[in-house]
């Protein structure tokens, strides 16, 4: 009976129920999105490109293992766990590996790989990273000639099909290359084309065997074997047994057969699966959260607006438990039709949102997006849950009182709240105090942000359930301005005291709208204008020598060391490490007059002697793994190459100079590009910048900027870096804007007797309108008080666990916007069906059923 009740209910109030579908659609579209994006990190497919003709490859070890043994009491044995973390660079295997795979049976030709970065210094080039080879692993893609012939001697190349169009290459024709050394003009000797028509991620340059070896800098090693099996030898047969060959030579070579061929070309592709599944963790965690207050706040609406529908049946003898099965199956009613729909619509969001990232640079564009059905199931169940959950929640206050009592209930709303509904909001008000106390003692980026925003969500809970109490609050300090506005502000006053639970329906998800947003748009600016200050304080250098290519080279830091009135110059190469299996920043600088370009605060210790087997570890890195001055560190370089260095110095200002300094020839040894980054100039006063760039004008894309240029230019990069943060929060900022209007629109649309009243009573239409204003503008208000608070809490937080000092970048403009433009969703939210509400002639609304 309940059943056929809920499916009449659901077919005759469709508009009653629309707020809560759109809700929960909107909801399973981003679980769905955010889902995909999870499980493409966790299951998608690389595809291979350079080695799509090779069966089998062998490669280093790319990843950093760490073994703990545990010992057990009692006479039981130990309790052996291994972890293993990838390397940021690219490791290299020994070139005996080579022949070691020649010999085994099954093996018709092992073919050694050189791959380097190789970048064409020509206009139009630089579409896509490029590597250089050398040509007799061409056959690895295959790639063949087109034009020309094989690159014979050491000033030939042969380039790509592709590279050729997109920078008008003709065979004969010059090409500056610089590679991991000073750049060199070649004669492009031919034109090649892959089997596949193109490669998707890369340019390909090919030259001879010698020429690569030198380009790749690095005698002795090679960077995989490629694998070509003998006719009908089985692939994955043959992998097993050129890993039972390699096993006991402690090469730590890794044999790769089929899928498992494209992490190994493409190394970012564990840092890039590492990230989806933290976004899409991070993301659907919070749509999630978001969501349950958004449909809860929704729900409760959809009650109360069927309060004299729901006490009729309670009048009549419906039972509570009744009831409570109507309104959990009208629930699953909508939940269902909404999470099909939008577990559908999540799919094309989910394919959107995969090409931003991959257009911004953040996944590859061969981590294939898997479009599985657990996502859409995930959303499914959600919606579900979510609905009935809510609706429960919403439905037992009506159920459970007294039939006596139900068609006064449905007339007047109660004057307080439950107090096991106050009780609740103060838990959750305590339970955000106690994460923006934990915030503040965090101190790295990863740790802090999911803590970032589950903090604010869970202050928008406490603002949902203490709504009522804050809003009659508010509404006693804004009853004097509101006052003024004339009578449709003293309409205004009334209503908000006396219907404060539904204004506080619409002031939560206003709030935690500002609230969200905020944070999302200042948590970037407050990490990176500390980064910034540090870094500017810490340069002492007046000029910076940066590169329009791959870097600047070791000539060119060498022509400005000896130009007269120079006094230093310091290279800089970034990287990362690993202490242990945890990464932390790095960076390698040229020991060499060190103290005259560059001041990281130093706390203890000293930077006099600093050398190869030296470290400087900042304060947070010195005290996560207690360091002092003089203290043994073992960690891995890039390539994942174990050092065991002495700790000289502690200094402050690790948010803008990394976590760890070592020297750089020692950074630049094992990295993928050993070219600096910058190179910091210290100069004597008269010496200027047409000085400098006089030195280096022979080096081409090396460029002479003034330290505060450099900074700017550190800026702009750390913008682009936020751009992404917020690409990955935008669709959940999207979703509470239209929770905003949502919501603010089924509150309006459900006052159409009570305006139908106020213009029997005398009131005129324009009257109406104003009250409308005055309280979506005192809505906007407290909304916007909240919700700024909220963020003011958690990015002060964040700021002193981060930086050290509760300095968060607030920037009035962005701020101004922000408010700007929720209070224009309320107000269209309010305005727009309050104006359809006044249009129907008030008679009929007073006399219709």
């Amino acid at each position: 009976m309940m059943l056929r009740y809920a499916l009449q209910t659901v077919r005759d109030r469709k508009a009653g129920f629309l707020g809560a579908f759109v809700a929960l659609l909107c909801a399973a579209a981003l679980i769905t999105a955010c889902g995909t994006l999870l499980e493409t990190g966790l299951r998608g497919k690389i595809a291979t490109e350079r080695y799509a003709a090779t069966p089998v490859v062998v490669s280093a070890d790319q990843n950093v293992h760490q073994t703990t043994v545990k010992k057990k009491g009692d006479g039981q044995k130990s309790k052996t766990k291994h972890k293993a973390k990838p390397v940021t660079e690219r490791a290299w295997l020994p070139a005996a590996t080579v022949d070691a795979v020649r010999s085994v049976p099954g093996v018709e030709r092992a073919v050694p790989e050189l791959s380097f970065q190789a970048v064409p210094l020509a206009e139009a080039a630089g579409a896509k990273p490029s590597y250089g080879h050398a040509w007799t692993s061409a056959v690895l893609t295959p790639f063949t000639l087109d034009e020309g012939r094989a690159p014979q001697g050491g000033d030939e190349v042969v380039v790509d099909r592709e590279l050729a169009a997109r920078a008008g290459l003709k065979t004969g024709a010059p090409l500056t290359v610089q590679a991991t050394g000073e750049p060199k003009t070649y004669t492009v000797s031919g034109i090649a084309r892959s089997a596949a028509g193109g490669l998707a991620r890369q340019s390909a340059l090919f030259f001879g065997d010698a020429e690569a070896q030198r380009l790749a800098a690095r005698d002795g090693q090679v960077t995989a074997v490629g694998v070509l099996p003998a006719p009908g030898t089985d692939p994955g047969e043959l992998a097993g047994r050129i890993g039972r060959a390699l096993q006991g030579q402690g090469s730590g070579a890794q044999v790769a057969a089929g899928d498992a061929r494209g992490p190994v070309e493409f190394l970012d592709a564990a840092g890039a699966r590492i990230k989806l599944v933290s976004m899409g963790g991070a993301m659907g965690g919070t749509s999630l959260l978001v969501a349950i207050l958004v449909v809860v706040g929704t729900f409760a609406l959809s009650v109360q607006q069927r309060y004299r529908e729901l006490a009729l049946l309670r009048a009549i003898a419906a039972t509570p438990r009744q009831l409570c099965r109507m309104i959990g199956r009208e629930a699953l009613l909508v939940g269902l039709a909404a999470g099909v729909t939008g577990a559908l619509a999540g799919l094309p969001l989910a394919a959107w949102l995969h090409g931003r990232f991959v257009d911004s640079g953040v996944v590859p564009a061969n981590l294939e997006r898997t479009a599985g059905i657990f996502p859409m199931f995930a959303a499914v169940g959600a919606s579900l849950l979510g609905a009935w959950a809510a609706a429960r929640i919403t439905g037992r206050r009506i159920a459970r009182i007294r039939p006596a009592e139900a068609l006064a209930e449905a007339a007047v709303e109660r004057g307080r709240p439950a107090w096991i509904r106050i009780a609740i909001g103060v838990l959750l008000l305590a339970g955000g105090v106690v994460l923006v106390a934990v915030l503040s003692a965090l101190r790295t980026e990863p740790a802090s942000t999911p803590v970032t925003f589950l903090a604010v969500v869970v202050f928008a809970g406490a603002v949902s359930l203490l709504g009522p109490l804050l809003v009659r609050g508010a509404t006693a300090v804004l009853a004097g301005p509101l006052r003024l506005a004339g009578p449709g502000g003293y309409l205004a006053t009334a209503n908000l005291r006396g219907n404060a639970p539904r204004m506080a329906s619409a002031v939560t998800p206003l709030a935690l709208l500002i609230g969200m947003t905020c944070t999302v748009l200042f948590i970037t600016p407050t990490l990176g204008d500390a980064a910034r200050a540090q870094a500017r304080d810490g340069v002492r250098a007046g000029w910076v020598l940066a590169a329009q290519g791959p870097g600047v080279t070791g000539a060119a830091a060498e022509r400005v060391r000896r130009t007269p009135g120079v006094t230093a110059a310091t290279e800089i190469v970034h990287t990362s490490v690993r202490v242990g299996l945890t990464k932390y920043g790095a960076q390698g600088v040229t020991p060499a007059g060190l103290a005259r370009t560059w001041d990281p605060g130093v706390t203890s210790g000293s930077l006099d002697g600093f050398g190869e087997k030296s470290v400087a570890v900042s304060e947070l890195a010195a005290g996560r793994l207690g360091l002092k001055p003089g203290s043994p560190l073992q960690l891995a370089l890039g390539d994942g190459t174990p050092v065991t260095l002495t700790v000289s110095a502690v200094y402050a200002r690790g948010l803008g100079f990394g976590d760890l300094t070592l020297a750089h020839d020692l950074v630049a040894a094992h990295v993928d590009n050993p070219l600096a980054s910058s190179v910091l100039v210290a100069a004597e006063p008269g010496t200027g910048r047409e000085q400098l760039a006089a030195a280096v004008g022979g080096f081409p894309g090396v460029g002479v900027l003034s330290a505060r240029d450099a900074d700017a230019a550190r800026g702009e990069r750390q913008r682009e870096g936020a751009e992404i943060n917020l690409l990955a929060m935008g669709l959940v900022l999207a979703f509470t804007a239209i929770a905003v209007v949502n919501t603010l629109a089924m509150s309006t649309s459900e006052r159409l007797r009570e305006f139908a009243m106020l213009r029997l009573a005398g009131a005129k239409r324009r009257q109406v309108l104003r009250m409308l204003r005055a309280e979506a503008l005192a809505v906007v208000l407290i909304g916007a008080v909240l919700g700024s608070g909220i963020a003011l809490a958690v990015l002060t937080a964040f700021s002193v666990g981060m930086t050290g000092t509760a300095a968060p970048a607030v920037l009035p403009v962005v701020y101004v916007g922000v408010v700007g433009v929720a209070g224009l969703l309320a107000l269209a939210a309010t305005a727009v069906p309050g104006r359809v509400a006044l249009r129907v002639p008030p008679v009929e609304v007073a006399t219709s059923r």
